[in-house]
């Protein structure tokens, strides 16, 4: 009974206990993610500790169990000394060739001519010949020496791959991506080049273009206002003058026709005296600036009230001059146009008024000088309902 007590409670009980059991005896209670993780990693590493100090433990006794028992084979007697040399050499010979086909087995290169290189169930890859071709796919056997069958895997082959053909392009190893769009080339220093040359010749085209533009001659037919439509004519400028040198022809026209001799005697005295800030060009109903090209309301199309544009002229280059071929000639046409000929020759001269500036500030509480504005680039005319001073909207559109 004695020793019934001192023995086990049950010798079925598991010797090794468990992760799931240590981790059970190890915690106690609610405890963080992080602290049960650490505790996890201390249990794995305590398993395997004892488990490779029991393997240490095993060998140690196979090894003092290999040495108390002498070999008979090993004995030197008379009759087995030969025998004994023999099977000593045997079992050398034999663990070079395991250690050989182990290494082998593990890493294979394609330098040998082996079918298999597989021992103590290491699976290792076969050979392709060189008839079949390197590079192809081989089964791969699992012929272990307690006879157990394996199954067979599709595996490639790492032989030598000079009789791989050279015409035969090689896998893609990364699959390509369908959802991704067309990835854009990168630019070299060539392209880059090319494109900085195509933009520059593009500016010097745009660039020839509108000094075409500027250069073209236009007529613009005006009256003088001083509260009456005076005929002043038409002056001949180029759409890429400012406003300030029509209003310098102009007083230069008034001043040959003599504008205003009814009222003063000393006319033309009076017209030299006048400068070109004394005056100011009103279309419409909006005052132009000095400082604004005739371009500028020409190339963006500027709309003033009434939804019309200021200045309705082409924003195209002229057509070339028709060439003659007379002798002598020199092939161009060089005449210059008519005023007649020129675009907005036939246009409605009251549209276009050149008003003093000081009978502006005296007059610009009355009709129709009271509805003139400042030309805004950032106003929207197209829209705008035309009031008098007292806010009151005119009952005619125009």
């Amino acid at each position: 009974m004695s020793d019934q007590s001192s023995q086990p409670a049950s010798r079925f009980t598991p010797q090794n206990q468990t992760t799931t059991s240590r981790l059970s005896t190890n915690t106690v209670g609610l405890v963080a993610l992080s602290d049960f993780r650490k505790r996890r990693a201390e249990v794995l590493e305590q398993q395997e500790r004892e488990a490779r100090e029991a393997a240490t433990a095993l060998a140690n006794a196979a090894a003092r169990t290999s040495t108390s028992t002498p070999d008979r084979s090993l004995t030197t007697t008379p009759n087995n000394a030969t025998s004994a040399d023999n099977s000593e050499g045997e079992r050398q010979k034999k663990r070079k060739k395991e250690k050989v086909k182990r290494a082998k087995a593990l890493v294979s290169f394609g330098d040998d001519e082996e079918e298999d290189m597989e021992v103590g169930g290491v699976v290792g890859f076969k050979k392709a010949s060189s008839r079949d071709g390197a590079g192809k796919k081989e089964k791969l056997k699992d012929a272990g020496e307690n006879g157990n069958e394996a199954a067979a895997a599709t595996e490639p082959s790492f032989g030598d791959d000079r009789g791989q053909d050279k015409n035969q392009k090689p896998a893609a190893k990364v699959p390509i991506n369908a959802s991704v769009g067309v990835v854009p080339r990168a630019l070299t220093k060539a392209a880059l080049r090319r494109e900085a040359a195509e933009r520059e010749a593009l500016r010097k085209e745009f660039l020839l273009l509108q000094a075409a533009v500027k250069a073209t001659e236009i007529a613009i037919p005006f009256v003088f206002y001083d509260g009456t439509n005076i005929p002043g004519g038409v002056v001949r400028v180029k759409k890429g003058d400012f406003v300030w040198l029509f209003l310098d022809k102009s007083r230069k026209v008034g001043a040959q026709l003599g504008v205003g001799a009814d009222k003063s005697a000393n006319a033309r005295r009076d017209w030299a005296r006048v400068s070109v800030d004394d005056l100011m060009l009103v279309r419409g109903t909006l005052i132009i600036p000095h400082h604004y090209e005739f371009y500028f309301f020409i190339i963006n199309k500027t709309v003033g009230p009434g939804n019309k544009r200021l200045f309705d002229y082409s924003a195209g280059a002229p057509p070339t001059p028709a060439t003659t071929d007379a002798p002598g000639a020199a092939g161009i046409n060089s005449r210059a146009p008519a005023l007649s000929e020129l675009e907005g020759a036939s246009d409605d001269p009251t549209l276009t008024k050149v008003v003093d500036r000081r009978w502006y500030q005296r007059n610009k509480h009355i009709y129709p000088a009271n509805v003139w504005q400042e030309f805004d680039p950032e106003k929207d005319y197209s829209k705008e309902i035309r009031r008098d001073p007292g806010g009151n909207a005119f009952f005619f559109s125009r």
